[in-house]
């Protein structure tokens, strides 16, 4: 039996609005301004009822991806029916490659403009 389910996602930034319109470009969505006087906080409300948040943290290190002198925390597993379209797409928004090389595999690495890692997969 389930003692908890599953709410936001959430990724410490240091602009959440700029971070949500960014996934919003990426996933579609709406976003909501949930800043309160204590905390800089962003919903982006997807299709389907899930929500990715975006909470204000000005000191923010983004993860260090690849390296073994650096954990890469998480990341997010995006699907996509077109890894080329996808990535035009993203790079216009202001991710940047991490690891895009090989165009032989079904997934391509990105950062976020905040420096989260992410990949696109048509897996």
């Amino acid at each position: 039996m389930a003692v908890a389910e599953l709410g936001p996602v959430v990724l410490d930034c240091p602009d959440p609005h700029a971070l949500a319109r960014f996934y919003a470009g990426v996933l579609g969505g709406t976003v909501e301004d949930r800043s309160d006087d204590q905390d800089e906080w962003v919903d982006l409300n997807l299709p389907g009822g899930r929500t990715l948040a975006f909470q204000g943290s000005p000191g923010h290190v983004p993860p260090k991806w690849p390296g073994d002198d650096g954990a890469q925390q998480f990341h997010l597993d995006l699907e996509v029916k077109d890894l080329d379209a996808a990535e035009k797409t993203v790079l216009e928004l202001g991710a940047r490659p991490l690891d895009a090389e090989d165009r032989t595999r079904t997934f391509r690495v990105y950062a976020d403009p905040a420096g989260h890692p992410f990949c696109l997969c048509a897996c």
